[in-house]
């Protein structure tokens, strides 16, 4: 990890294996908070899994620790202390200096790639219920047009595609993108990035709605005294 030479404060500049743990630990924390901290064997899983994640990704359990070690230096992670087993946090919403919509908005980019304001209110619906379209944008927005003297632009729009209708916009915490590119990479490998990105985020929001239906459930069947259904 390295840093910028801008302006104070100095905004860290990740690589994508940092990226990724950060990601992870900012999604644990909203999608699974009685989970959270996150054990490094917690965290490794949640980098590496095969859902909601662009690009994926086959970290060992040595990269996932030097990646912690880059953003602990940083002021990006914390580790806590209490119980048996080393957990860590994040600390990107004070570490960076930006709002929680835009820490949110950084946090979704860096798990899944360039995506649409469209997209990105979607699925970061678990994370923080955006009210619409515009106000995702308004706080995209701001991070394109952060000052140096705070750190710099956050975020960049991308040229529109090939094929494609809106323009997806990308995060900076890795260094300079290049825009055209990107975009039209982007593109191509999700094809109607709006229907792929909207119909996984649609199902994903509705495996969270079952597994707490579920809970709730064997709550309720554990305080009567019942089996829960499909048990004898």
């Amino acid at each position: 990890m390295t840093l910028t030479t801008a302006s104070p404060p100095l905004t860290p500049i990740l690589t994508p294996i940092e990226a990724r743990v950060l990601g992870t630990l900012m999604e644990k924390a909203r999608t699974v908070p009685d989970s959270y901290p996150l054990s490094l064997n917690a965290l490794l899983t949640g980098c590496n899994q095969k859902t909601t994640r662009d690009p994926l990704m086959e970290l060992t359990e040595a990269q996932v620790a030097t990646a912690i070690d880059e953003l602990k230096s940083a002021g990006l992670v914390r580790e806590t202390s209490g119980g048996r087993t080393t957990r860590y946090e994040h600390n990107f919403q004070r570490g960076i200096g930006v709002y929680e919509q835009a820490a949110v908005l950084l946090g979704m980019l860096m798990l899944r790639g360039p995506q649409t304001a469209g997209e990105l209110r979607l699925n970061t619906e678990r994370w923080y219920k955006f009210a619409d379209i515009s106000s995702v944008e308004g706080f995209l927005e701001e991070l394109q047009e952060r000052s140096p003297e705070k750190g710099g632009p956050l975020v960049v729009k991308l040229a529109r595609g090939p094929g494609t209708r809106e323009q997806r916009w990308a995060h900076l915490l890795c260094g300079p993108v290049d825009a055209t590119q990107t975009g039209a990479e982007h593109a191509s490998r999700s094809g109607d990035g709006s229907v792929t990105g909207n119909l996984a985020a649609r199902i994903e929001h509705l495996e969270a709605e079952v597994a707490e239906l579920r809970e709730t459930v064997q709550k309720l069947c554990s305080e009567l005294g019942v089996s829960p259904p499909g048990q004898s």
